[in-house]
């Protein structure tokens, strides 16, 4: 697969004709090449959606609506395309690209088609002196910028607010996982989405995602990925004013009580550690187990591991498949080395797998599991982005949230009780923008996505999406 750039409604190769390799993560192979873009193609792409906002943006929201609306239905027709080159380009298993990364990526767009139709303005009436209402105004062109992990769906949560809205934008897919976003551009293409009000320019972060953040003409950034990343994008866009979304790093604790219910908080915990190799910013790599039920939870636990299948991502037996590169393959490995280093004791995995046939030269990891680490350790306190956790048992409610809270992440945090009054105790308490309670990965679109400390600023998720991609004007009216 060769993939292009998607400028002004063309796909167009980069203006240096430069190429980087994309791998296949299952078997280690080259099998396609992407654009390594620089700035003259996100010049053009600025360009075309600077041209294309005045048009845009004076649609009606019916109107836009309508557009979305047919990316979703476009999606729906090519799901079985899209499934199979996620797990191909990603490594994540076929059955999980299609039962949850695809379809939430046209619901993404069906959301906000409708969502936008339902937006409201504050009005607030002064009695003799008039009234003033607030008008939302789209910003201009926004820049959005997604993670590897799912690409499509990530990159449609940013896009659809952002058009539904009403602004332009140029978007850069991850260059580690471009290929549904390669898709999506001739799906606007084949339904001739209008030209210039969506553009894609792939190529590598610090040239591409570099060169959206600075450029004079990108008024709003969103982005997604690394924390370090997110601190560089802060120094460039906050001396320009530039609203900016960013939702970062998680290091996300999962804290289960003596009155859980226990096969459903050992089954879910096992998914929340290790779903997409465990490189979802959402999983709970660090779980704490109150000590009453600790020993019988561990056993539970592990032999629930010891049942996840390894194997090639397009397997029907795949539970787990690929890391997403070598690189990203060799950097949790490293960690796991660090894990021994800091006196961690393996109960599970801790090496690499190695698969016959297709998959022999594939990055694969067998999911790990470590205790006996203490809060402080790096492994305790950086983000790793795969299949590793580590347990550790605890006695009171207030250690409990010691230990969770004891990370500078603040992304997310699962609470298992059946007590209510612990419950609210605990989710008020845990420093974390997302707290499930009996439950994960449950969530409402309706509702804002985004964390805390350096997990990021801003809101994704919601109308506070809408809003985020609008600039408030507030007109006061004497009667």
């Amino acid at each position: 697969m060769k993939i292009l750039n998607y400028i002004n409604g063309v796909l167009q190769a980069p203006v240096n004709n430069k190429y980087l390799d994309n791998t296949n993560p299952a078997t280690g192979e080259i099998y396609g090449n992407i654009p390594r873009s620089d700035a003259e193609d996100v010049e053009a792409a600025v360009m075309a959606a600077k041209k294309a906002f005045p048009s845009w943006s004076a649609l009606s929201a019916g109107q836009r609506s309508n557009w979305l609306l047919k990316i979703a239905q476009a999606i729906e027709d090519r799901m079985d395309e899209l499934a199979l080159a996620e797990s191909v380009d990603n490594g994540k298993p076929l059955s999980l690209a299609k039962a949850v990364d695809i379809p939430r990526a046209r619901d993404n767009f069906k959301f906000y088609a409708t969502a936008v139709l339902h937006d409201a303005y504050e009005t607030h009436d002064m009695g003799a002196d008039g009234f003033n209402y607030t008008l939302r105004q789209p910003i201009g062109v926004a820049g959005c910028i997604s993670p590897w992990n799912l690409p499509l769906y990530l990159f449609s949560w940013k896009i659809a607010p952002a058009l539904a809205s009403g602004n332009t934008v140029v978007a850069k897919p991850s260059e580690v996982t471009p290929a549904t976003a390669y898709l999506l551009s001739e799906i606007l293409r084949d339904i001739d989405f209008p030209k210039g009000v969506l553009n894609i320019v792939h190529g590598l972060g610090g040239e591409v995602g570099a060169s959206i953040v600075e450029h004079p003409d990108t008024q709003v950034i969103s982005f997604t990925g690394g924390t370090e990343t997110g601190k560089a994008i802060s120094k460039v866009a906050a001396p320009m004013f530039k609203k900016l979304s960013l939702e970062l790093g998680g290091k996300n604790a999962n804290v289960i009580f003596n009155d859980c219910d226990f096969d459903e908080a050992v089954k879910t915990s096992v998914r929340s550690s290790f779903s997409n190799q465990g490189q979802i910013c959402l999983c709970g790599s660090r779980i704490y187990v109150q000590r009453g039920i600790y020993d019988k939870f561990k056993a539970a636990f592990l032999s629930r591991v010891a049942g996840l299948t390894v194997a090639d991502p397009l397997s029907q037996t795949s539970r787990m498949g690929a890391i997403v590169s070598k690189d990203h393959f060799e950097k949790v490995l490293s960690y796991i080395e660090l894990a021994r280093e800091e006196g961690g004791t393996i109960l599970a995995g801790g090496h690499a797998v190695k698969l016959e046939g297709r998959c022999e030269n594939g990055y694969f990891i067998a999911p790990t599991v470590f205790e006996n680490l203490p809060i402080g350790c790096r492994t305790n306190q950086e983000e790793i982005f795969g299949p590793v956790v580590t347990l550790t048992p605890f006695d009171t409610e207030e250690e409990a949230l010691l230990l969770a809270n004891g990370t500078v992440y603040g992304l997310a945090s699962t609470v298992w009780t059946t007590n209510l009054q612990t419950a609210h105790r605990m989710a008020a308490g845990l420093h974390a923008g997302i707290i499930w309670v009996n439950c994960w990965l449950n969530r409402d679109l309706r509702t804002p996505f985004g964390g805390v400390k350096q997990s990021g600023v801003g809101r994704e998720g919601g109308f506070e999406a809408l809003r985020f991609f609008t600039e408030p004007k507030n007109i006061c009216i004497k009667l």
